[in-house]
């Protein structure tokens, strides 16, 4: 189904919690300019999570969720994994896609980009996700949202026990 920029899936759930036990890391966010005008209206607590991308071992069985996006028509497909802990706030933004611009020589074609989170846990109170101004809670593991590119969004955890989430990217 797609809403207001962004559709909806469902992957029944095959993973087991392993993605708990990854190598996260905490990466500072990549747009400076995001970041200081979080900061001029008042956010203060740090903007981003923990991620185990592929540059780091993942779950044995990741490279089906590749398979399923690869399925789909997406290439050059990464995945990366993202611990939210209590208090962790990412305001509204739009992702920049960077490295994999770079990566990819995707310079100028930026549109062909998508982006996918697939929620690994059922929604427990506190954890909050936003889309295109849309809010987005009681998901279900298994939930996929999927954008094509610069679609705006956030999350952040007020609740008691971490958020995971497995982030897609691939291009058309």
């Amino acid at each position: 189904m797609v809403t207001q920029g962004y559709s909806e899936d469902y992957i029944k759930p095959f993973w087991d919690d392993s993605y708990k036990r990854l190598h996260y890391i905490q990466e500072g966010f990549n747009d400076i300019d995001s970041v200081n005008r979080w900061r001029n209206q008042g956010y203060s607590n740090q903007f981003t999570g923990y991620m185990c991308d592929m540059c780091s071992p993942q779950p044995e069985w990741n490279h089906q969720f590749i398979e399923h996006f690869s399925n789909k028509g997406w290439r050059d497909i990464g995945t990366s994994y993202y611990r939210m802990d209590t208090s962790t706030v990412l305001p509204v933004h739009k992702d920049l896609y960077k490295k994999y611009v770079e990566l990819f020589n995707l310079q100028g074609k930026e549109s062909t980009i998508y982006r996918a989170i697939i929620f690994l846990e059922d929604w427990q109170s506190g954890h909050y996700a936003e889309y295109n101004g849309e809010p987005y809670v009681n998901w279900l593991a298994g939930n996929v949202v999927e954008w094509q590119y610069d679609l705006t969004h956030m999350a952040a955890n007020l609740g008691l026990t971490p958020r995971y989430t497995l982030q897609i990217t691939g291009h058309v």
